[in-house]
C-alpha cells in the first residue's frame, strides 16, 4: 500500500539523518552521554512533529463530523419547511464524502427556500393591486411559512382568475362608460353626483371596479336609457299633437316642412 511505502521512505529518511548526526557528533568529538542526550532531543522534536500533525488532522475530523450533525440538523428544518421527505445520506460512503454530499444538499433546498418565499412575495403584490382594483380580500395564505408547490401553484390560479374578472369587469366599465357620455351629452346632463363624476373622468385605470360600482354603474346607464325612452315618448306625443293641430288649422306643406326641421 502506499501508505506502507511512504512509512518505509520516512523511516530510512530518519535513519540516514540519525547516521548523519551520529557521524558529524563524532568528529566533533561530543562525548557518548551528550550524544544520547541530543538523540533524546531529536527524537522529542519528532514526536511533537507527529503529534501536532495528527491532532490537526483529527481536528480537521472533528470539523467534518461537526459540519455533519450541523447540516443534518439543518436538512430535517429544511425538508419539514419545504415539506419533502427526509434526506437520507448514503452510509457507506467516507466522511468526506457525506460532508459534502450534505452541504451541497442543505444549499440546494436553502435556494428553493429562498425562490418559494420570493415567488410568494411577488404573488401577494399582485394580489394586493387586484385587490385594490376589485375591493375583494387577499387570498387566505400564511406569509410567515415556506408555501408548498401546490399553495403556490393554488395561488397562480387564483391570480389568473381575479384577473381574468378584472379584464371582464374593465371591459364592462369602458363600454358603459361610453354608452353613460354619450346618453348624457344626447340629454344635456352635467354629471351632479361624485359617483357620476369618477364615471366619466379621464382616467380610467382608477376608478375601483367593485361589484357595488359595475352594479351602481348599470343602474347609471338604466336611469339614462329610461330617461331618453320618456324624452322620445313626450316628443313623439308633441310631434302628434301638432300634426293634429296642424290638421284642423289646415296648415299648409311648406309652413310645415319649414318647422319638420326642428
Amino acid at each position: 500500500a502506499l501508505s506502507e511505502v511512504l512509512a518505509a521512505e520516512a523511516v530510512s529518511c530518519l535513519n540516514r539523518a540519525m547516521a548523519a548526526l551520529r557521524d558529524i557528533w563524532e568528529e566533533i568529538g561530543i562525548p557518548e552521554e551528550q550524544r544520547l542526550e541530543r538523540t533524546e532531543v531529536v527524537k522529542k522534536h519528532i514526536k511533537n512533529l507527529l503529534d501536532m500533525m495528527v491532532a490537526e488532522e483529527e481536528s480537521l475530523k472533528e470539523r467534518l463530523l461537526k459540519s455533519i450533525a450541523m447540516c443534518r440538523k439543518e436538512l430535517d428544518i429544511l425538508c419539514r419547511e419545504l415539506q419533502l421527505d427526509p434526506f437520507e445520506a448514503e452510509e457507506e460512503s467516507t466522511i468526506l464524502q457525506m460532508e459534502k454530499n450534505l452541504r451541497t444538499r442543505v444549499e440546494v433546498l436553502l435556494k428553493q427556500k429562498k425562490d418559494r418565499k420570493q415567488e410568494l412575495k411577488t404573488l401577494q403584490e399582485q394580489d394586493q393591486d387586484l385587490c385594490d382594483i376589485l375591493c375583494t380580500a387577499p387570498f387566505c395564505i400564511d406569509s410567515d411559512a415556506v408555501p408548498s408547490l401546490e399553495d403556490l401553484d393554488r395561488y397562480r390560479r387564483h391570480l389568473a382568475s381575479l384577473t381574468s374578472e378584472k379584464e371582464q369587469r374593465r371591459e364592462r366599465f369602458v363600454s358603459s362608460k361610453r354608452q353613460i357620455i354619450l346618453l348624457m351629452e344626447e340629454l344635456d346632463h352635467t354629471p351632479d353626483t361624485s359617483f357620476e363624476r369618477d364615471v366619466v373622468c379621464e382616467d380610467e385605470e382608477a376608478f375601483c371596479l367593485s361589484t357595488d360600482n359595475i352594479a351602481a354603474l348599470q343602474n347609471l346607464l338604466q336611469q339614462l336609457e329610461a330617461q331618453r325612452s320618456l324624452n322620445e315618448a313626450v316628443c313623439t306625443e308633441l310631434r302628434s299633437r301638432i300634426i293634429a293641430l296642424w290638421e284642423r288649422l289646415q296648415v299648409p306643406a311648406e309652413e310645415r316642412e319649414a318647422s319638420a326641421v326642428h
